[in-house]
């Protein structure tokens, strides 16, 4: 490609420079006019050389843009029919693989086939395989539905295990209490035991200080009695007011004292009879 730009660069611009000149009359020209005349002629020339090398450069550059143009066209062609080389050895390969695999299926299709001569059910194998599609389908579902179920009694089981132990929980927590509770009464029926055993005794002492306050106020009501009579008083004193009559007897023997030391003096021996009523 850049022999031919070459050959060709090289065609034009000879050609530019073996242009033809017109004819002149130089016999007549002068010295100075002939070297202006040249200089002319140098300068059309020049400029004739750079206009012809401007479009030899636009030339080239378009030359070698297609150059690369044409280079990248190709390698894009060239990896192209590399790729589409790849595939088809890929879709061969593919190829022979389902073949295999058909030739492979190809028992399961006499086998369904013997199958489908010896019942009633179904017509055609596809007729077969749907309803094993369906059935597979269905199994489907049930699985999911028992995987759903189990789940679901797992988690009651995990809420049930759960309630088990707040239960349990609860039940400690509580025996606990009543362990307490029993505690609590067991000390609160010691000291019930204990005011009862107090309290009997108190009953007791309270009976036997009620039996001796009654024989102290018979005694008293029977000695008041005894007195009164011997000495002849008269008394007014109820004989329920064992006080009374206690302080009636005192100043009884109070007297009786009071005589018989009188009497002592004397020397004289005291007669009851003659005692004086202290009323």
């Amino acid at each position: 490609m850049e022999c031919e730009l070459q050959e060709y660069f090289r065609g034009a611009f000879e050609d530019k420079l073996l242009v033809r000149m017109p004819d002149r009359e130089d016999d007549f020209l002068t010295p100075a006019t002939r070297l202006l005349e040249k200089k002319r002629e140098m300068i059309e020339v020049e400029q004739a050389l750079n206009t012809q090398k401007e479009e030899n450069d636009s030339k080239r550059k378009r030359a070698l843009r297609k150059a690369g143009e044409e280079r990248q066209l190709a390698a894009q062609k060239e990896r192209e029919s590399i790729r589409l080389q790849a595939d088809n050895i890929q879709l061969q390969t593919h190829k022979e693989k389902l073949l295999h695999r058909q030739e492979k299926n190809r028992v399961y299709q006499h086998y369904l086939q013997r199958v489908l001569e010896r019942t009633d059910e179904f017509q055609e194998v596809q007729e077969m395989i749907d309803r094993f599609n369906t059935l597979m389908a269905t199994q489907e579902k049930l699985l999911k539905r028992e995987l759903a179920h189990q789940e679901k009694a797992e988690k009651e089981r995990a809420q049930l295990l759960h309630y088990q132990e707040e239960t349990h929980s609860q039940i400690l927590e509580l025996n606990n209490q009543i362990a307490d509770l029993q505690g609590s009464q067991e000390r609160a029926r010691a000291v019930v035991l204990e005011w009862e055993s107090s309290w009997a005794q108190i009953q007791n002492t309270a009976a036997e200080n009620t039996l001796r306050l009654g024989r102290v106020r018979m005694a008293t009501l029977n000695l008041f009695q005894t007195i009164t009579k011997q000495m002849h008083i008269k008394s007014d004193i109820s004989i329920e007011d064992t006080e009374l009559q206690l302080e009636k007897i005192k100043m009884c023997f109070m007297d009786l004292d009071a005589i018989f030391k009188d009497l002592k003096k004397c020397d004289l021996t005291p007669m009851p009879t003659a005692m004086s009523s202290t009323n």
